[in-house]
């Protein structure tokens, strides 16, 4: 539903940003909104869904649509991750195509080609990123490196350098999306940044801290799923027992693998999950603007990565070339 009683000044304009994992989309959105919106970890495949990220110049609405990493992968959980990166361009006015610097750059361009199969791209511009990493920036032959660009992708409209570390020509990409945006209504009211809901951001946050604190390969291993959410400022009557400060409570389950992961999550005598209960409260209280009570609690889900009903349940429903997978909550 359109928002009533606009300036007839408005514009907006909707954004998808893509690349592969670990490029810096996520970076690049939270320094555009002023928001930790999209969890930034030292692992790829960090973003696991596609959502909505807004924030307003002026009166030019911009919609950024953030996604997984497209990668290769036969895996059905990849499978649906690199489906809901595919489906971050319907719909898109603009495409942003994030390519690293500080790695093989042509190499970058040739693997996004060929994950992204026959998608129509529509308009895009080549960012690269990370120029915090290059010491001379001049010297890179950029203008080489687009032309071979649009050899491998087809048509793309210009190319921008930027770094979310120190804000390198953040205001060009801006001000470019701003004048590119068409005269229009805006689709999200002032207080909002999102098309999810708080619950999403819960368990990105308590995910995003299990990525910080946890060994590099069991991260991959995690699944976070809401078991209750109650805004006490909306309800009535009171949960007994509950401070009058607590503004939400808040249950979660941390879905692991194997019995030796719920070990290894919950750490001696609990001090894991305590210590990601403890980060990721912090986040989430600066979100929701007041005190919460979080309780998690780690569980076996064997396989739970071809579970479709957990795989559904955060928000990865089947792509189109998904392998048959069992179904049990």
């Amino acid at each position: 539903m359109l928002i009533e009683h606009q300036h007839p000044d408005n514009k907006s304009i909707m954004v998808a940003v893509l690349g592969a994992p670990n490029v810096g989309k996520s970076s690049m959105i939270n320094y555009l909104t002023g928001m930790d919106l999209s969890i930034v970890t030292r692992l790829p495949q960090t973003t696991r869904n596609k959502f909505h990220c807004v924030f307003t110049i002026d009166k030019t609405e911009v919609i950024l649509v953030d996604t997984p990493g497209l990668h290769k992968s036969n895996q059905e959980f990849n499978k649906r991750m690199n489906q809901q990166a595919r489906e971050g361009v319907f719909g898109a006015d603009l495409n942003l195509l994030m390519i690293d610097l500080s790695k093989e750059v042509l190499q970058q361009i040739v693997d996004f080609k060929e994950n992204i199969r026959n998608n129509e791209l529509g308009k895009t511009w080549l960012v690269f990123t990370k120029t915090d990493l290059i010491s001379n920036i001049k010297s890179l032959p950029l203008d080489e490196i687009f032309e071979k660009a649009k050899e491998i992708l087809g048509d793309l409209d210009r190319y921008l350098y930027i770094s979310s570390k120190d804000g390198d020509n953040m205001h060009i990409l801006t001000g470019a999306i701003c004048d590119v945006a068409a005269p229009g209504p805006h689709m999200y009211n002032k207080n909002q940044a999102s098309n999810k809901h708080t619950r999403f951001f819960v368990t990105e946050y308590v995910r995003e801290q299990l990525f910080e604190l946890l060994k590099d390969e069991l991260p991959y291993q995690v699944a976070v799923t809401i078991d209750e959410y109650v805004d006490l400022r909306k309800e009535k009557n009171k949960i007994e027992g509950v401070h009058p400060t607590i503004v939400a409570q808040i249950a979660a389950s941390i879905h692991v693998n194997r019995p030796s992961q719920r070990a290894i999550v919950i750490g001696s005598r609990g001090s894991m999950i305590k210590k990601v209960g403890m980060a990721a409260r912090a986040k989430i209280e600066n979100l929701v603007g007041g005190q919460i009570n979080l309780n998690l609690h780690v569980k076996v889900s064997p396989k739970w990565f071809k579970n479709n009903f957990i795989l559904e349940e955060i928000g990865l429903p089947r792509a189109v070339d998904s392998n048959r997978v069992w179904r049990q909550k």
